[in-house]
């Protein structure tokens, strides 16, 4: 069966390409031809992904699956949550988003933070919710350089390390994306039998 994952990174779609294995035939956007601005309005990370893959699944009619993610940090209420890609402004800076973040939380004790992704897919029209969840803490400045987006200021719960400092393949066991694609990948073996 094809599914489509929303989206135009090949590492992203590599790592779950190899998740689920090859039950599926996993195309990304470019594969369906799609080069859509697609959009991304919901006020939550449940709406944007839903968006995403009601997008692809009613302009294509290919079942599809879409992720949305977000650093949700207690001091700051949730904060940047939703707006986590764009939280210094829309051209998704992510270096500014990182001093801002840093800014904002100077001199406030808890750094309590957690890193959430949902996963939307949709199969036959029919959609289902996955979450994945890290927690951890904010750190007072960046360190490392791997990763992406808020990975230097980032220790998961259980680490002394950031995001950035560590190697790919220790990120990708823990991370709340791999937790999500991994209850997704369950989803999908269950219903390919």
């Amino acid at each position: 069966m094809d599914l489509v994952f929303a989206t135009n990174n090949q590492h992203k779609l590599l790592e779950i390409r190899k998740i689920i294995g090859d039950s599926f035939n996993l195309l990304s956007l470019k594969d369906i031809n799609c080069f859509d601005e697609i959009p991304e309005t919901g006020n939550s990370l449940e709406a944007n992904a839903s968006q995403k893959s009601r997008f692809v699944y009613e302009k294509y009619g290919l079942n599809c699956f879409a992720d949305d993610t977000g650093l949700e940090v207690e001091a700051l209420n949730g904060a940047p949550g939703v707006y986590s890609a764009r939280y210094a402004g829309e051209e998704k800076n992510a270096l500014k988003n990182m001093k801002k973040l840093l800014s904002e939380l100077n001199g406030i004790e808890n750094r309590k933070a957690r890193f959430r992704t949902v996963i939307s897919l949709i199969i036959n029209g029919e959609e289902k919710l996955f979450e994945g969840i890290v927690t951890g803490k904010i750190t007072d400045k960046e360190s490392g350089t791997k990763g992406f987006g808020y990975d230097p200021i980032f220790i998961p719960d259980g680490y002394n390390i950031t995001f950035a400092e560590m190697d790919l393949q220790t990120k990708n066991k823990i991370s709340h994306r791999a937790r999500a694609v991994e209850k997704l990948a369950n989803y999908l073996k269950l219903i390919s039998k």
